[in-house]
C-alpha cells in the first residue's frame, strides 16, 4: 500500500523531532525532516511541527520562527485541502503566531512550566477525528510554559459554532479559555494542540496518543489517498 509523506519540521531548539517522527513511522508513513530554512517539499502529504522552544522562545514561544521560510511556506501548502499541517506545543504556538489559527498561547495562569499526563476531552465531529466520539477522554502528556490559549469572546464562539475545537481539558490546568486544548482552522486541515500525542505511545503512560494519531492517518487515508513507496515504514536518518 502507498504511504503519505510525512514532513517533521526542525528548528533552532527543537526537542520532539525524533519522538514524533517514531510516533508517525510506526503508523507505516513515510517521514522526513524538513530544516527550518527550506519550504515545504511539494511531494509531502502532512507537515507535523513539533515540541520544544525553537529559537530558544525568545520573545515568546513561536515569535520568531513564524518568519521562517518553512513556516512561511505552509500558508500556501495549507490552501490545499489534501494536506494537513499539525502543531503540538511549541507547533500550536508557532501556528498562532503565523496566524495559521486564531488566538494565541501565552504563559499558563499559575505562572510555571507544567509537565505532566491530563484528561482531555474529544470534543468535535471533525473528519480526521472519526472513530473518536466527542466526550471521549484521552490521556496525554503536557508540557508547556506558555500553553494557555486565550482569544477574542467573539472568535471562541465562532470556534464553537463552526465545530473546530477540537479538545478541552476536563480541567483547568493552565486557565485556557473554555478549557481548550487543541483548536482547528477554518478549513480544517491546520491543526493546533498543546498535549503531546508522541509522548503517548506506550502502556506505561498511555497508548492515546498512538491511537489517536493512527485514527487520522487512517481518516485522512480514507480521504485523500496516499502516495509515496511501497514498502515498510521508513524514517529518515
Amino acid at each position: 500500500m502507498t504511504r503519505p509523506v510525512v514532513g517533521i519540521a526542525v528548528f533552532p531548539g527543537t526537542n520532539c523531532e525524533r519522538e514524533t517522527a517514531r510516533a508517525f513511522a510506526s503508523h507505516g508513513v513515510s517521514v522526513r525532516y524538513l530544516w527550518h530554512e527550506e519550504p515545504v517539499p511539494e511531494d509531502v502529504d502532512w507537515v507535523v511541527l513539533p515540541g520544544g522552544f525553537s529559537y530558544g522562545d525568545y520573545l515568546r514561544a513561536g515569535a520568531i520562527a513564524r518568519f521562517s521560510p518553512l513556516v512561511r511556506s505552509l500558508e500556501a501548502f495549507a490552501q490545499d485541502p489534501r494536506k494537513v499541517v499539525l502543531g503540538i506545543c511549541n507547533g500550536f504556538q508557532i501556528l498562532t503566531e503565523a496566524h495559521l489559527l486564531p488566538g494565541a498561547l501565552t504563559w499558563n495562569h499559575t505562572g510555571v512550566f507544567l509537565c505532566r499526563v491530563v484528561e482531555v476531552e474529544v470534543t468535535s465531529h471533525h473528519p480526521l477525528l472519526r472513530g473518536l466520539a466527542p466526550g471521549e477522554i484521552l490521556r496525554l502528556p503536557v508540557a508547556h510554559g506558555e500553553g494557555r490559549f486565550v482569544a477574542d469572546p467573539e472568535t471562541i464562539r465562532e470556534l464553537s459554532r463552526k465545530d473546530t475545537v477540537l479538545f478541552r481539558y476536563t480541567e483547568d490546568i493552565n486557565g485556557s479559555a473554555e478549557r481548550i486544548a487543541g483548536i482547528a482552522g477554518t478549513e480544517g486541515n491546520v491543526i493546533g494542540m498543546m498535549p503531546h500525542p508522541e509522548r503517548a505511545v506506550h502502556p506505561l503512560i498511555s497508548t492515546d496518543g498512538a491511537r489517536l494519531l493512527g485514527l487520522m492517518l487512517q481518516n485522512w487515508r480514507e480521504h485523500h489517498g496516499a502516495r509515496g513507496a511501497e514498502g515498510s515504514p521508513q524514517v529518515a536518518a
